[in-house]
């Protein structure tokens, strides 16, 4: 911790908003947190960020509905302190920052918040955190647990100390085989890992009506019927990409519309990097965070959170970003594939490689090798509106024929609470 101090507190100065709950970070608890009640469970759910704190809304709504039960959130990001502020400070008992996981900050916590079960979401696996759950005989569940291609390869290395690190697990609910596969090769029991689905397909997508889009439209500088090209939840290096797959398909003659471009980083405090290139495009533009733009614009930055999902409803056609090399993760395609909008993504979706398998088998979306080949797919859809609307009626009948998870990791939780 010594050594690595100067570095996060570096990183923190320069993303901002660490100030507010900064002691909760070794332990303290907000002074708003009720005692614990008698008759009440507690549940500690931990969200390390703003896609886990969206992915645990519809959960977070069904433990919320009942009246025995009360959470107590965390999350780790500033940007995932305020939205979970915003989004559910009305429905859980306190939300604050997740304690450092070192012994003395975990304990510390632990003591105050007393919980009698602990979640955590997808990839996140806190040694200490655990430890605390397991020395108190509380149960502690992994929820839409997954493991990247990374995370298995680093793990495996040190496969005879995950027992000791993480074996305090109760359950594990994985998004698909291939994740709970990996988990029992690590050691975990069978009768603790079940596949479960993947949370964020029974995430409710509020569609807006066309009046509210034209509205959006409006505010981002687009005509009522200019197409829209989206790149979504974007990593460096990939908005040069979408920028020369944009330039190239507005100087074709197949595409008989203007032709917008909206780019949406995956961290909104890297616009002024964003604007740089599209700046030097020399093409107009407008960042979204500065309000409604006051004409009309050809490239509109979306450096704004939790509005992703409002955003790709303008969209014809959608490039899902961290999947271009040397990006191997890649972000959730589920909510582009939901609302039916024609889907690409690179080759690199490890962390989403059952759902982006089922989608392109299931005809919902195209994957590309290179920046050079999302430029060609990106002309070709663009000019075959059949075919983006073929890919996304096979999006909106994948994401209706994969729900089910959330009812069946509520099951699991309040079996947990009942032992």
């Amino acid at each position: 911790m010594l050594v690595l101090a100067p570095y996060y507190l570096w990183r923190m100065r320069r993303r901002g908003g660490y100030s507010d709950g900064f002691g909760q970070r070794f332990g303290a608890v907000p002074s708003s947190l009720p005692p614990k009640s008698a008759g009440r469970q507690r549940i500690w759910l931990q969200a390390v960020s703003v896609g886990e704190l969206l992915a645990i809304g519809p959960l977070l709504d069904a433990l919320h509905a009942q009246a025995d039960r009360e959470i107590y959130l965390t999350t780790t990001t500033s940007t995932g302190y305020r939205l979970a502020k915003e989004r559910y400070g009305a429905k859980v008992a306190g939300v604050a920052y997740f304690p450092m996981d070192f012994w003395c900050f975990s304990a510390r916590a632990w003591r105050h918040v007393q919980p009698d079960l602990a979640v955590l979401t997808e990839g996140e696996r806190w040694p200490e955190h655990i430890h605390q759950a397991a020395r108190r005989g509380v149960p502690i569940v992994a929820i839409n647990a997954r493991l990247s291609d990374r995370s298995f390869a680093r793990m495996q290395w040190v496969r005879g100390l995950v027992p000791g690190l993480m074996g305090g697990i109760t359950r594990l609910l994985a998004v698909a085989e291939e994740d709970a596969e990996r988990f029992r090769q690590l050691g975990f029991a069978s009768d603790r890992v079940t596949v479960t689905g993947n949370l964020k397909v029974d995430n409710a997508i509020a569609e807006i009506d066309d009046e509210a889009k034209q509205a959006l439209r409006r505010e981002l500088g687009f005509g009522p019927n200019d197409l829209v090209l989206l790149g979504s939840s974007l990593w460096p290096g990939e908005e040069e990409a979408v920028v020369a797959a944009w330039e190239r398909a507005r100087r074709d003659s197949r595409i008989d519309r203007t032709l917008r471009l909206l780019l949406v980083p995956r961290h909104a405090e890297r616009s002024a990097a964003v604007e740089a290139i599209v700046a030097a495009t020399g093409a107009s533009y407008h960042l979204r965070s500065r309000g409604a733009a006051r004409a009309p614009i050809e490239i509109a930055v979306g450096d704004t959170t939790g509005e992703l999902q409002r955003l790709t409803q303008l969209a014809d056609l959608v490039f899902v970003g961290k999947s271009l090399p040397p990006h191997t993760e890649g972000q959730t395609p589920v909510e582009a594939a939901g609302l039916g909008r024609a889907l690409m993504f690179g080759p690199g979706m490890a962390s989403f490689r059952p759902i982006a398998q089922d989608l392109r088998q299931q005809g919902a979306a195209v994957r590309v090798e290179s920046a050079a080949e999302l430029s060609d797919m990106t002309v070709a859809l663009l000019a075959d509106e059949s075919r983006r609307n073929a890919l996304g009626a096979a999006g909106r009948a994948w994401h209706r024929s994969n729900r089910g998870a959330l009812a069946r990791t509520v099951e699991v939780i309040s079996v947990l609470l009942a032992d």
